[in-house]
């Protein structure tokens, strides 16, 4: 398994068990230094469905907190 696989895995599994991820969580917990390849990966390749949105620092830096966005496919409201 080559580590961008390893990275893969590891992003996919943060995003279905704490719902998001940002840069700097992947460089602190994996090493991970290209986490937006990472989640183009898991968006097109895997087809999940992942939000973006960008915020800013206290010391005025932007970046990224990817968002795992769940379907809720037990919506029983559809039915009525």
């Amino acid at each position: 398994m080559t580590s961008q696989e390893s990275y893969i895995y590891k992003v996919k599994d943060i995003l279905e068990t704490e719902g998001k991820i940002t840069s700097w969580d992947a460089i602190r917990r994996m090493g991970n230094t290209r986490l937006s390849s990472t989640i183009h990966v898991l968006r097109h390749k895997y087809d999940m469905n992942i939000n973006t949105e960008m915020k800013t620092s206290e010391n005025g830096k932007t970046y990224g907190e990817y968002t795992l966005v769940k379907e809720n496919t037990n919506d029983i409201s559809k039915d009525k």
